[in-house]
């Protein structure tokens, strides 16, 4: 059996879940379920990111302790991921005892890559990021996922000498020990790789007060990014365990899944940081695109912003995961909006999948078919390539010409033809064949909706004469 550890980005607790975490979870979810369903043993990371100014104000402006503040918000996380149906395994904070333990020990073995100076430039508090004079420039001084000029910014840090290792990181991605997809994005990571600046990883505690405290200097806070990329080790019980089989089982993770807008944090600083531990590199690293609405970003100031809890409310976690898989594109940034999303659950969760599953149950009760088998397994190279490299949305979009040409076959053998004309024998074969297909198309779903291809599978398998499901896998919405 192997072994397969998936990591997601973990969130600011400075807010409440939005749209563009869906993606994260329910992409790593759809892989995990897969390797479980090829046999793999299977650890799946969450969690949420809880240090830094933001989360600091936010529980000054909510009237709550910071430490009371992050609870409230980790816990809205873990509702989130919960009522989307991911099975994870692991779910880290960062404000966890451990994690503090073990982020101070990673600082003290990066030592000798780590020296202090003085930096003068820009600061962008929303991305709690350094921000390079070409990005200013380009900018126009502005952060544009936050709309708010730059802060100038003179303090003493500690940097992370990034330098050190710019040549096994261009040769890793080169040679594709550590993958980056999709390809344009490896391209992207390579070029900023040429004039990738050392990284500061602390801030004065004047600055930052609410973080993991610099070993061996009180005036320094460690700055989130060391902090938060540590969590992927640390919840492994690195360095604790850093030669025992809860840690060497599972590193290198088999793929991170991550936004495109914190690629450079994840495709030069982590691989920098495990460089300098020693450590093996990620196998893969996927990074999935912006979700937009009418084909712009969404921003509170803009009023476009989509609650996906409104959208699970509505709809459901199915019809949500649906979307999210085939109408999301697995890497290119994609829209979302009210019409598109009702259209795809009208016309093809309801019609296609819903009304296929109630049209063939139906067929089967009359004519008492029954305790359809199946074997189990997923015998299908083009799914198994598609999953593989990680094609989300193109292997639902496979999945679902099969599910349109079983309503196909349907209306084109009428078996309703052949029992007013008394041919039973051959009704109950075709029947039996074309429920053994459904039940086939319903273990390739099972990684997308694993509720839905459950209840497919209960209706067509039962011992007893299979009966109309109850109600509508998908009732049409109105």
């Amino acid at each position: 059996m192997s072994k397969t550890y998936l990591c997601t980005a973990i969130p600011y607790v400075n807010g409440n879940p939005h749209i563009g975490h869906v993606m994260d979870y329910v992409l790593a979810d759809v892989y995990a379920r897969y390797c479980r369903e090829c046999g793999n043993e299977v650890r799946f990371q969450v969690g949420t990111d809880e240090h830094g100014n933001k989360v600091y104000q936010k529980a000054l402006d909510s009237g709550l302790t910071v430490e009371e503040y992050a609870t409230q918000n980790s816990n809205k996380f873990r509702d989130f991921i919960a009522k989307l149906n991911v099975s994870y395994t692991d779910f880290v904070r960062t404000t966890d005892a451990d994690h503090v333990r073990r982020c101070q020990e990673i600082w003290r073995r990066l030592k000798d890559h780590i020296y202090p100076a003085e930096y003068h430039g820009w600061y962008c508090e929303g991305c709690e990021s350094f921000v390079t004079q070409t990005e200013y420039d380009e900018n126009h001084g502005i952060c544009p996922d936050h709309q708010k000029p730059y802060q100038e910014l003179s303090e003493r840090n500690y940097y992370l000498r990034i330098a050190d290792f710019k040549a096994d990181i261009r040769s890793a991605i080169e040679n594709g020990t550590m993958q980056i997809l999709p390809e344009f994005r490896k391209q992207e990571v390579l070029k900023m790789l040429d004039n990738a600046p050392d990284i500061s990883i602390s801030r004065p505690r004047k600055e930052l007060s609410w973080g993991v405290p610099v070993p061996d200097d009180d005036t320094q806070v460690m700055y989130v990014w060391l902090d938060a990329l540590s969590n992927y080790i640390t919840i492994l019980g690195y360095p604790d365990a850093e030669n025992q089989p809860e840690f060497t089982d599972w590193w290198p993770a088999s793929a991170q899944f991550i936004g495109k807008d914190i690629l450079r944090f994840h495709a030069i600083t982590w691989p920098a940081i495990l460089l300098g531990l020693g450590l093996l590199l990620p196998k893969t690293i996927v990074s999935h695109g912006y979700v937009l609405a009418n084909g712009q970003k969404m921003s509170k100031s803009l009023g476009n912003v989509i609650d996906p809890i409104e959208v699970l409310n509505k709809y459901g976690v199915e019809a949500l995961r649906y979307y999210f898989v085939r109408h999301v594109d697995t890497f290119a940034d994609s829209d979302f909006t009210w019409e598109k999303y009702e259209n795809a659950y009208n016309n093809e969760l309801a019609n296609d999948l819903g009304n296929l599953v109630q049209r063939l149950a139906t067929l089967c009760c009359k004519n008492q078919v029954n305790g359809v088998r199946i074997d189990n397994g997923i015998n299908d190279d083009s799914y198994h390539h598609l999953m593989q490299s990680f094609e989300f949305t193109k292997a639902i979009d496979y999945v679902w010409t099969k599910v349109q040409q079983l309503n196909k076959s349907i209306d084109e053998q009428k078996p309703w033809e052949l029992t007013k004309q008394g041919r039973i024998t051959e009704v109950v074969e075709v029947l039996q064949k074309l429920s053994q297909e459904l039940l086939q198309v319903a273990q390739l779903l099972q990684s997308f909706l694993p509720n839905t291809a459950e209840r497919i599978v209960a209706t067509f398998t039962a011992e007893e004469i299979i009966t109309p499901p109850a109600a509508p896998l998908f009732p049409k919405a109105k």
